[in-house]
């Protein structure tokens, strides 16, 4: 992997929601949206730019659909993580695990004022 930049919050998500298997763009929007407990709603045109990005730098692969139920199913586009997509989003998780450690050191957290 090249020289690691911190993920924008829309990449970090996207990795995020395909790290648990593959899923049709709606599927992806639906993760992000429950994994943040609704605090995120990702639009269409953020999931698919950025899908389309993703898929340029190896990070995620269109895969076949799964057996199909219906029409609709049959036109989904589905994705899934590639393993440089895996680690690009390993190494966030530990860069933000990182920071999490640091900020809760005892003398990083805020003191009770008294008025």
């Amino acid at each position: 992997m090249a020289a690691y930049q911190p993920l924008a919050p829309a990449v970090f998500h996207i990795l995020l929601a395909l790290a648990d298997g593959e899923k049709h763009g709606y599927g992806v929007m639906k993760s992000i949206e429950d994994h943040t407990a609704g605090a995120l709603k990702m639009g269409a045109g953020t999931l698919y730019s950025n899908l389309l990005r993703l898929t340029e730098t190896g990070w995620v692969v269109e895969v076949p659909a799964p057996q199909a139920r219906s029409a609709r199913d049959e036109r989904r586009r589905f994705y899934g993580l590639t393993d440089d997509g895996r680690l690009a989003l390993d190494v966030e998780v530990r860069r933000l695990e990182s920071l999490v450690r640091l900020a809760k050191r005892p003398h990083l957290r805020p003191r009770a004022t008294s008025r």
